[in-house]
């Protein structure tokens, strides 16, 4: 069975999140765990954190399908000493805060090395990061989200994030999430069939399925190949819906998230629908 939605707004308390989400009809959901351009944030609170839960129970989310997205601000491949700690100690904080609410992953981008130390050093980096930071939380799976490749960004090709997981401790508790932009912009070609079926052949060669946590399903105002990342509603970019279709049909991609990161929130209603006429 596929599990959609989108990345919701938790804006007035956490607990606002599983509210929005079932408002749009979704049976999935991404939100932040605090607010994504800021170090710090207040602690939940015990009634924060009990309404999360009960209302999750009460619209039917569960915790394999609910995939929480980290800050911004987090770089665990910060070249610099003070700056790699204050990524650590911030990723940490979130984790332990999806801890609290019941939740089992959290997503993040990997890490850039901003000119600073070399892509070998920087992945090396991110890994021991990762490892920091299962140490210190319990039942929570780090999910590294593949990146368009801007900037100084890594983690775009699947060699690179097969390289952070080989070195990761703990297999247990990381995985992948692929964003359909950002697979597209890095220079995967997954619109047609033959570009499709080549690349989640190669994901599972380099990398493995069984690490795939979830997907963002976005279109792109960026072409294959561009390096940049820009999200667009689905069927307005540069992709066409044959790509959804191909994976709202594929059992690979059953009982995950799979997470609208679109511009238009208010076509995000519409979006899931589309999806899920999709399936044959």
């Amino acid at each position: 069975m596929k599990y959609v939605g989108a990345h919701i707004s938790a804006s007035g308390g956490v607990e606002n999140a599983p509210l929005n989400a079932q408002a749009i009809g979704a049976n999935a959901f991404a939100f932040f765990t605090k607010n994504q351009r800021q170090w710090f944030a207040s602690a939940y609170t015990a009634q924060n954190i009990d309404r999360f839960k009960s209302r999750c129970e009460e619209f039917g989310f569960s915790p394999d399908h609910i995939l929480p997205h980290s800050s911004y601000l987090i770089n665990l491949g910060n070249p610099g000493e003070e700056e790699v700690q204050k990524s650590r100690a911030a990723i940490i904080d979130e984790m332990k805060r999806c801890e609290q609410l019941g939740i089992n992953r959290l997503n993040f981008h990997p890490g850039s090395h901003l000119n600073q130390i070399s892509v070998g050093a920087c992945l090396n980096r991110i890994a021991e990061s990762i490892n920091i930071a299962l140490e210190k939380t319990t039942g929570v799976t780090a999910v590294i989200e593949n990146t368009a490749g801007q900037g100084t960004n890594l983690g775009y090709t699947f060699e690179q994030i097969a390289q952070i997981i080989d070195k990761v401790e703990d297999k247990s508790r990381v995985g992948v999430c692929l964003d359909t932009a950002h697979t597209l912009a890095a220079g995967y070609e997954i619109r047609t069939r033959e570009g499709f079926e080549e690349t989640f052949r190669k994901f599972d060669e380099i990398i493995g399925f069984h690490y795939l946590r979830g997907m963002h399903i976005n279109d792109s105002k960026k072409e294959l190949a561009s390096r940049v990342d820009r999200h667009d509603s689905l069927g307005k970019g540069v992709m066409n819906m044959d790509l959804f279709r191909f994976i709202m049909n594929d059992p690979r991609f059953d009982n995950m998230p799979l997470i609208l990161e679109t511009p238009d929130e208010t076509r995000w209603a519409e979006e899931i629908q589309m999806l899920y006429a999709l399936i044959k």
